[in-house]
């Protein structure tokens, strides 16, 4: 098995066993959902307004709740995502709930050999693109299914996060790409650290001038950027929750960018 294979696999097998995990987490909240909850935030609704009618492709959608909120509010969208046991619980959630999302199964660099078509707006969100090693792989394959004048949206954590260790003590890790991939042995997941699961994961940090300039490589035309302080996910060690409801590090208050979103059009 060569290098890329592998750290697809594994990466597949990682997620695998956390959409066992992540399923049955208040995290998720699949009870709510199930009953008509939302999951999207402010920052990607706001950003995207009426998506009724309009054709979305959501790339790395996890087992598929942003994508079929999407769907909920009209748009005729379609998610992918590598781990096949999260795209199983995706599907069963769609027939479930009665929506139309598909959804396709295979690694985002390989999307343009197992899905057809252009879409009005391409999105991804919150913990994707760190899986990747190669941005500028990554943009072709975005410009390649976003249509003339059509938008694209990425919410992601700001890679300033991915400096720290877990425990967010000290600096760990380069702000930088350096080629070579970060290897870490993990247990647990972000909705359960203590959750009896072991994998191995592999996971690349990007700066904010990889990702965009991939993405202007593309002529892709940039109409928004933000970098925001706070997350709306109690995801890492050591978060406390503000008077506002968002989740920031706890002793650094405002002082550390945790998200960021670029809101992009592709040029006709």
């Amino acid at each position: 098995m060569d290098a890329a294979a592998d750290y697809i696999e594994m990466n597949r097998h990682a997620w695998n066993l956390r959409t066992g995990v992540h399923k049955d987490s208040a995290f998720y909240d699949l009870v709510s959902f199930k009953q008509g909850k939302n999951s999207l935030n402010p920052l990607e609704l706001e950003a995207l307004g009426d998506v009724q009618g309009k054709k979305l492709l959501h790339l790395q959608c996890h087992f598929g709740q942003d994508t079929l909120s999407w769907a909920r509010l009209g748009a005729s969208a379609t998610g992918v995502d590598l781990s096949d046991a999260a795209i199983a619980l995706a599907r069963q959630l769609n027939e479930e709930l009665g929506l139309d999302a598909e959804f396709v199964c295979c690694n985002v660099y390989d999307l343009p050999q197992h899905l057809e078509g252009h879409f009005d707006i391409v999105f991804t969100s919150y913990g994707v693109i760190g899986w990747l090693p190669d941005m500028e792989k990554w943009a072709r394959v975005v410009a390649h299914f976003l249509k003339p004048g059509g938008t694209f949206f990425l919410a992601e954590f700001h890679p300033a996060v991915w400096m720290f260790d877990n425990a967010f003590t000290r600096l760990q890790y380069s702000y930088f790409n350096n080629g070579g991939p970060i290897i870490e042995e993990s247990s647990g997941t972000y909705t359960d650290r203590d959750a009896p699961i072991h994998y191995t994961e592999y996971s690349w940090n990007h700066a904010l001038s990889e990702v965009l300039g991939s993405l202007l490589h593309q002529n892709l035309q940039l109409l928004e950027i933000q970098e925001l302080p706070y997350s709306y996910y109690n995801c890492f060690a050591n978060m406390v929750q503000g008077p506002d409801g968002f989740w920031r590090i706890k002793g650094m208050d405002d002082k550390l960018p945790l998200m960021y979103s670029l809101k992009m059009v592709k040029e006709s």
